[in-house]
C-alpha cells in the first residue's frame, strides 16, 4: 500500500511543515524535568505505550515503533485507520516518530509525536501533523474533526504526564 499524501517525511526536519491544502496542528505539552522522565516518556512514546494509556487500539507489525512498521490505530472499537511509520528519533535529547495515512484512513497526511529535553531539562511532548479529510465522514465533520484532533493532542501530554509521574528527576 502507498501513502494517501505526497509530503511523506515533511515532519521529520519541520514539526512545524504543512503543505498547501492540509490542516496544520501543534500542541506542546510540559511533561516535566530531568534525565528519567525523557527516557521513560521516550519508551511510552516509542513502545505505544501512551497510545494504549489513551485508550486507543494500536495493532502493530512491532513492539516498537520503526521505519516501515504498519499500525492500525482503532478508535471507540469501530473507526480503523491503517497507518505506516515514516521516520523514528532515538537520540539523546529526542526521541519519537511519525506516521503517514495508508488507503482506508478517514484521514490523509502524516502525525508525529516526539519527545525533547531541552538545555535546562525540560520534556516536553509535541504531537504536530498535517491532515485533511479522506473520507466523506471526516469531511462532514469539518472545523468539529479538528477540535477533535486537537483536544486528542491534548491529552497525549496529560496521559504521558501522568505515566512519567513516578520517573526520576534529575
Amino acid at each position: 500500500m502507498s501513502f494517501t499524501y505526497e509530503a511523506v517525511g515533511a515532519t521529520r526536519e519541520n514539526l512545524a511543515a504543512c503543505p498547501p491544502g492540509f490542516h496544520p496542528l501543534h500542541v506542546r505539552t510540559r511533561i516535566g524535568e530531568g534525565q528519567g522522565v525523557f527516557h521513560r516518556a521516550a519508551e511510552a512514546v516509542l513502545t505505544w505505550e501512551l497510545h494504549r494509556a489513551l485508550g486507543v487500539g494500536i495493532d502493530a507489525a512491532a513492539d516498537r515503533a520503526a521505519p516501515g512498521v504498519d499500525v492500525t490505530v482503532t478508535l471507540a472499537g469501530l473507526l480503523r485507520a491503517p497507518c505506516r511509520i515514516v521516520w523514528t528519533a532515538e537520540e539523546s535529547r529526542r526521541a519519537g516518530w511519525a506516521y503517514g495515512t495508508l488507503p482506508g484512513h478517514p484521514e490523509c497526511g502524516e502525525e508525529a509525536f516526539v519527545v525533547d529535553r531541552t538545555g535546562d531539562g525540560t520534556v516536553w511532548l509535541t504531537v504536530a501533523a498535517f491532515s485533511k479529510p479522506a473520507k466523506w465522514y471526516a469531511r462532514a465533520g469539518g472545523p468539529a474533526t479538528r477540535g477533535l484532533q486537537q483536544a486528542y493532542a491534548r491529552r497525549c501530554g496529560a496521559v504521558l504526564r501522568r505515566l512519567c509521574a513516578g520517573a526520576n528527576e534529575d
